[in-house]
């Protein structure tokens, strides 16, 4: 035990951090008086490198009561009724490690001795976990054992991936190595927020740089069907329709290239640094030289076609030629050879373009059309086209606009061409991946996931390489690994440990039900390991969800407190939380949200007061594991290599474990600190644990041109991959030709959004036409029903903690469903008054809150409740949209995500509002 954990007398403040959600990391101080945890502060000592100044959130400032919740679950349990369901007493009673241990290892062991995969080849092993990827800065040397484990299944989705940023995650890191995508806030001076909650999904440091540039004169555009607390603080709110951004924003791109003189656009980037003057053949693939297979441009300084590599050239953004070339289609196939006619990119896209005018947009997404075209001339007016700013020693263009996008906008049907739209705007006046533009964060699909522009290597065709999953017929995978099928059926995830949860997750759950036509049939997971989620409440079909864990024969669930998905667990592990336990963290000095420092470096978390109960630190977990099973010596191995965070063997230093022994946690976190301070300090300095604990943080700085790609794109001689989406069009056959051979039809409608230029389509008719599918009325089912993050709780697992319910209550929205008094009055309705909200197969209640910041066509629900189990949220009576939304092959776009938007109909109701019927 640490000293910071041993109880001793007196006063003293240990430097830990909190990484409860993808805001963070939050750095902070815990007093601690005579062994107990009494204050949370902010670790002033931290002010100079966190972009926040330090400061923490207040899912921080509930740990203290997280640590000491009387509901937490202290010991290992194990269930003792072997019927499952949501009705049945678990009989959950007291057992101790060695128990514990052995139930689990005997599951574990029997999958070692009989295969660890089934019948159909999915791995007998899963595991989920929550928070955009936040547990693993909590669950210790886990991601070790499951890498020594071999083939796990990540794919039983929770309510990451399909339900986030997810289309956001696939297209930014193919355009510009951008899992997340965020405008370069601290020097940009207009903002286009269509539905990105920023002031609640931004944490300290989004906050905190938001009002920096509104003081210093940013305008921020808010475009969003409720007036959220970041419309609120925004210079104008744009109540749109649900689903339709994608018209609105296509009407912008209208007026930039058919309004508003050519000259505004920053053409020299657009033709020098993009494939808009790539020539493109009359069957919708590049005309390309016959020797090299290189795209062809045309040189107007020679009047002739070259490749686009070509020195000394002068590319035509417009032209419409004739040229002796080759165009290549799918699979290799030669479509046309000879004198062929060509026009660039930039031309098609302008043809693409000029029937989605203002007033067109206008009858779509109900924005007057004055507005859409005012918003696309400021966006014009302070892109400062042509200017430079120097960082660093370095001259970069500077161009002080962007534009951001919020969930359900960018995923589900219409996220593709939201995201094309949002990248486009960005790369028609060259303020992509430039200061004061629309940036990228992090990656997490193109390897390496701690550096983007290592990332940034050359493919085909002169733009970045991509690692899509192959769609040839000599290495498309039949065979999907895990039960979502993603390398089967989505190329743009890739196939490395984040792909999987990538990919259409909620697959996993329906075709538990109904594997379709040439997959392997779906059966449950023979063990399901669960920590830091609860996807009986955070997932779509939440009573689905929940009938679908009962069938699962093992369960073994990293327990805080009792919740509805652990409640079908077979044994419960007590979780040593956020204050008991000892990891180390990579700082990345670009991460998710806003997340982008001008400092690098690592954190510790430690133990602040010792784990209350029984609780053990995951890493002591995962190492006996790792003993029981018989993979010791792997599991320390891929701790060497640094599967935990850092490689413990570097050109600095060799810190490795002795792979044979067993170490225990302390002796693992003295190892990785001491590789982590050599790496800092390139040997320099050799700093073991003990100093870690006193200290808390180390960085160094981080040059700040390195947030911007945009330099290494040039230095590498590479192209954004902008406007013309060839080599999706070129994938989108190939994968439907494979899925066809293999009499795969049921994936037609999401290949057709395989597309090179993305057309406007119908979003909003899907979810209509999903009311009929169900056996209902479109017009008897009247409302948008959204969804909106609570600040209070997303992501934290904080549901059952009294102070953050307190905090939440201040804010207006977490009481019930959000409801114009207009569309209110219409019903009868008024303020506080008990309402079902229904569609035509499910139902839930809560009460009426009249906000006059929402559409009238649309209702509100913040968060993810309805809960049952949870204690304290088992009695907010406050409803979800998880409960009324189902998982919907129809409502799945071509890269497997799905939206948070359902259309409902709201009557007055009678009785408790608690829980839902199906």
């Amino acid at each position: 035990m640490s000293a910071a954990a041993a109880t001793p007398a007196g006063t003293r403040r240990v430097p830990t951090y909190c990484y409860q959600c993808v805001a963070g990391p939050d750095l902070l101080t815990v007093k601690v008086q005579d062994g107990v945890a009494t204050e949370v502060e902010p670790n002033f000592c931290a002010a100079a490198v966190h972009p926040g100044g330090g400061k923490v959130c207040v899912k921080a400032f509930g740990l203290i009561q997280k640590t000491y919740n009387p509901n937490r679950v202290l010991t290992p349990m194990k269930r003792s009724n072997p019927k499952k369901g949501r009705d049945e007493d678990p009989g959950f009673v007291p057992i101790g490690w060695d128990e514990a241990f052995d139930l689990i290892a005997a599951q574990l062991n029997r999958l070692r001795a009989e295969g660890l995969t089934d019948a159909s080849g999915y791995p007998r092993l899963a595991a989920s976990f929550g928070g955009g990827g936040t547990p693993q800065f909590y669950m210790g040397t886990l991601p070790a054992f499951l890498a020594a484990w071999g083939p796990v299944d990540m794919g039983f989705g929770s309510g990451q991936g399909v339900k986030c940023y997810h289309s956001e995650h696939l297209y930014g890191e193919l355009w510009h190595r951008a899992f997340i995508v965020a405008a370069d806030t601290p020097s940009c001076n207009y903002l286009i927020s269509c539905g990105n909650n920023i002031e609640a999904a931004g944490g300290v440091v989004g906050i905190w740089r938001h009002a920096d540039a509104r003081v210093r004169g940013m305008k921020r555009v808010q475009v969003e069907p409720h007036l959220s607390v970041t419309g609120a603080c925004s210079a104008q709110w744009v109540p749109i329709k649900p689903k339709t951004d994608a018209a609105f924003l296509y009407a912008l791109i209208h007026v930039m290239l058919h309004e508003a003189p050519r000259s505004q656009l920053d053409l020299p980037h657009l033709a020098q640094r993009t494939s808009s003057p790539y020539l493109v053949g009359a069957h919708g693939y590049y005309l390309r030289e016959r020797a090299t297979r290189k795209p062809l441009v045309w040189d107007e300084a020679g009047a002739r076609a070259v490749p686009h590599d070509t020195p000394g050239i002068r590319e035509a953004l417009s032209a419409r030629v004739q040229v002796d070339a080759v165009e290549i289609g799918a699979d290799d196939e030669v479509l046309a050879d000879g004198l062929l006619d060509g026009e660039t990119a930039f031309d098609k896209l302008v043809a693409h373009m000029a029937p989605y005018s203002p007033e067109w947009a206008a009858g779509i997404c109900d924005v007057p059309a004055a507005t859409m075209r005012t918003i696309a001339q400021e966006y014009l007016a302070h892109a400062c086209v042509g200017q430079t700013v120097t960082i660093g020693g370095k001259t970069l263009p500077f161009r002080p606009v962007a534009v951001t996008l919020g969930k359900t906008v960018n995923n589900g049907w219409g996220g593709y061409e939201c995201c094309w739209a949002r990248t486009l705007l960005a790369t028609l006046v060259g303020a992509l991946e430039v200061p004061g533009g629309t940036i990228g964060t992090t990656v997490r699909l193109v390897k390496p996931m701690a550096e983007r522009h290592d990332s940034v290597r050359a493919g085909e065709d002169g733009l970045m390489d991509y690692p899509f999953n192959p769609t040839s017929k000599e290495q498309w995978s039949a065979q999907p690994n895990i039960r979502n099928a993603y390398k089967t059926m989505v190329p743009l995830t890739g196939n490395n440990a984040w792909a999987q949860a990538l990919g259409p997750t909620h697959f996993s759950w329906m075709f538990l039900d109904n594997t379709p036509k040439g997959l392997p049939k779906v059966e449950p997971p023979d063990v399901w390991f669960v920590y830091r989620t609860n996807p009986a409440i955070s997932f779509w079909d939440t009573p689905g969800v929940a009938a679908k864990i009962a069938r699962f024969p093992f369960i073994v669930a990293f327990a805080y407190t009792r919740d509805e998905s652990n409640h079908f667990a077979d044994v419960l592990l007590p979780d040593a939380t956020d204050l008991e336990g000892l990891q180390l963290l990579r700082l990345a000095a670009t991460k998710y949200q806003e997340q982008f420092w001008e400092h690098e470096g690592f954190a510790l978390r430690q133990p602040v007061v010792a784990p209350r109960g029984e609780a053990r630190d995951f890493t002591d977990i995962c190492t006996e594991l790792a003993r029981r099973c018989g993979i010791l010596e792997k599991y320390n191995a891929a701790i060497n290599r640094g599967t935990c965070g850092v490689k413990l063997d570097g050109p600095y230093g060799d810190f490795s474990l002795d792979p044979k022994v067993a170490h225990g946690r302390d002796a693992i976190w003295d190892a990785a600190c001491k590789a982590a301070s050599a790496e800092l300090t390139e040997g320099a300095e050799v700093l073991g644990l003990d100093w870690w604990k006193e200290n808390g943080l180390k960085t160094r700085p981080f040059p700040r041109e390195q947030w911007y790609l945009y330099p290494t794109v040039v230095e590498r001689g590479l192209r954004f991959e902008m406007p013309y989406q060839e080599r999706l069009k070129r994938i989108g056959v190939q994968l439907g030709r494979r899925l066809h051979e293999a009499d795969m039809h049921w994936w037609d409608k999401q290949l057709e959004e395989y597309q090179a230029l993305p057309p406007w389509k119908d979003f909003p008719g899907l979810w209509e036409a999903s009311v009929a599918k169900a056996g209902g009325e479109a017009a008897d089912y009247p409302f948008w029903l959204v969804t909106a993050r609570s600040m209070q709780y997303a992501w934290g697992g904080n549901v059952g903690v009294q102070m953050i319910r307190e905090v939440a209550g201040n804010i207006s929205g977490h009481g019930g469903v959000v409801m114009n008094p207009r569309a209110a009055e219409r019903l009868g309705l008024e303020e506080g008054d008990l309402v079902e909200i229904a569609t035509p197969r499910r139902a839930t209640k809560g009460h009426v809150v009249l906000r006059q910041g929402i559409r009238p066509d649309t209702l509100l629900l913040i968060g993810q409740f309805d809960h049952w189990v949870t204690p304290l949220a088992k009695d907010f009576g406050v409803p979800s949209l998880n409960t009324l939304a189902e998982m919907s092959l129809d409502l799945t776009d071509a890269t497997g995500s799905g939206a948070d938007l359902v259309r409902v109909k709201v009557s007055k109701a009678r009785g408790a509002p608690q829980g839902a019927r199906t």
